[in-house]
This record gives structure tokens, C-alpha cells and sequence, in this order.
């Protein structure tokens, strides 16, 4: 684990963010393993809300899908999340997240297209589309 690794997981323990994310495992009856980088992987989340392949909250991973799936390209999307779980003095993320899913639909009627949270967490990484803006500027 780098030191920006464990500094993350131990400012997400301290804002309490990773124990919230167990919690939210623990209510989605999900099996809990140690992930890399110091994240937590929360499987078999049994609850169907958020509509995501995989979420973060805190440190803590979680996804409907065997812990196999979280490798590769979607697991860097998801350690960025958890980074700016750091970012934002934790669980005050899930607030400012809603917001910006709300401005993203309302610019171009996708959830994650122009979130800045997606967007800094890498869209491409978790399979999310480029959604062009709903209006264009025309010349007068």
C-alpha cells in the first residue's frame, strides 16, 4: 500500500465515511473481503438501489457481483471514489454526489456523463457513456 493509500483509508476511518460504508454492507447482507490499496470489498450486495455495477462509500466497495469483478480499469474508477470520499470529509460526498448526478441529468439526461465525480473518477474506467449536453449555443 503507497502512503496516499493508507492516508486515505485511515482519513476515511477518521470521518467516518468506511464505517458507514459497512454499515450499508451489513444492511445489503453483502460478504465482506480485504481488497487492495487498503479498500474493503462488499459482495453479493443484495439491495437494488444505487442502479450501479459498483459503488463506494468510504474505503468499503460494494457490488451485486462476485468479488472477481472488481478488477482492472472499474476498480481504479471505484479507489478514486474512496479518494474523494478523503476529499470531501466523507459521508458530506453523498449529498454533493446527488447534486451532481441531478445537474448531470439535467445537462445532458444521463447520470454520470457530466457528474464531476464520475468525471474525475474516470467515465471511460466504468463504462459510462460521453453524453453529449442536451442544447447547443448557435450563432446570432
Amino acid at each position: 500500500m503507497t502512503g496516499g493509500q493508507r492516508v486515505r483509508q485511515v482519513v476515511n476511518w477518521l470521518n467516518l465515511s468506511t464505517l458507514f460504508g459497512l454499515l450499508v454492507a451489513r444492511l445489503g447482507r453483502a460478504r465482506l473481503t480485504r481488497g487492495p490499496h487498503g479498500l474493503i470489498f462488499a459482495c453479493g450486495y443484495r439491495i437494488p438501489f444505487p442502479i450501479a455495477n459498483a459503488f463506494t462509500v468510504g474505503n468499503v466497495i460494494l457490488t451485486k457481483y462476485p468479488e472477481e469483478f472488481l478488477q482492472g480499469r472499474l476498480l481504479d474508477h471505484e479507489a478514486r471514489h474512496a479518494t474523494q470520499y478523503a476529499c470531501c470529509l466523507g459521508v458530506v460526498m453523498i449529498p454533493l454526489y446527488v447534486a451532481a448526478l441531478v445537474v448531470s441529468v439535467a445537462v445532458c439526461g444521463h447520470r454520470a456523463s457530466w457528474n464531476v465525480f464520475e468525471r474525475l473518477a474516470g467515465l471511460d474506467d466504468a463504462g459510462y457513456p460521453r453524453t453529449p449536453v442536451r442544447w447547443r449555443r448557435t450563432a446570432g
